[in-house]
C-alpha cells in the first residue's frame, strides 16, 4: 500500500509543473525579502526626510498595546512594488509569447482559385475556359480576376 502511494508521490513530484512552481515559489521568497529591504532601508527613509513624518510609528493604546501604523503602511508599500513587478514581469511573458507566435506563423499562401465573372462558380486560378458554364476565359477580355476571397488579384 505504501510502496503504490509513494509511486505515485513520486511521480507527482517529478512531474515539471510542480518543479517549476517549487522554484517560483522559492524565487519569489528571495524576491519578496528584496523589496521589503528596499521599502525599509531606502523608501521609509526617504519619506522620513521629504515629509519628516515618522513611518515608524506606533500609536500606544492602553498598556502594552499599540496599533503600528508603520508596519502596515510598509506593507502596503511592498504589496505596491510587488504588484507592479508582477505586472511588468506578465506583461514582458506576453509580449514576447506574441513576438514567437508571430514568429512561427505561417505566410499566407497565395489563391489557388477565382471566381467565374460570367456564373460566379469558382475554378482554377489558371483555367482559361470554365468548367461550370463552359465560358471562354480570356485575360484580356475579364473585367478583373477575383479569388475566393472576394479579394481583387
Amino acid at each position: 500500500m505504501f510502496k503504490k502511494f509513494f509511486a505515485e508521490f513520486k511521480e507527482f513530484i517529478s512531474k515539471g509543473n510542480v518543479m517549476n512552481l517549487a522554484v517560483g515559489v522559492i524565487i519569489g521568497g528571495a524576491f519578496s525579502s528584496i523589496v521589503t529591504s528596499l521599502t525599509d532601508n531606502v523608501i521609509k527613509p526617504l519619506i522620513n526626510c521629504i515629509g519628516g513624518a515618522d513611518i515608524q510609528g506606533k500609536i500606544h493604546l492602553t498598556g502594552e498595546n499599540y496599533i503600528d501604523y508603520g508596519a502596515f503602511l510598509s506593507s502596503v508599500i511592498n504589496f505596491i512594488i510587488m504588484a507592479f513587478v508582477i505586472f511588468c514581469l506578465v506583461k514582458a511573458v506576453n509580449k514576447l509569447m506574441s513576438i514567437t507566435k508571430l514568429v512561427h506563423e505561417e505566410p499566407k499562401s497565395k489563391p489557388t482559385t477565382k471566381v467565374c465573372p460570367y456564373c460566379k462558380s469558382e475554378i482554377p486560378i489558371d483555367a482559361v475556359k470554365c468548367c461550370h458554364c463552359t465560358s471562354d476565359l480570356h485575360e484580356d477580355e475579364l473585367p478583373e480576376k477575383i479569388n475566393t476571397n472576394g479579394d481583387q488579384m
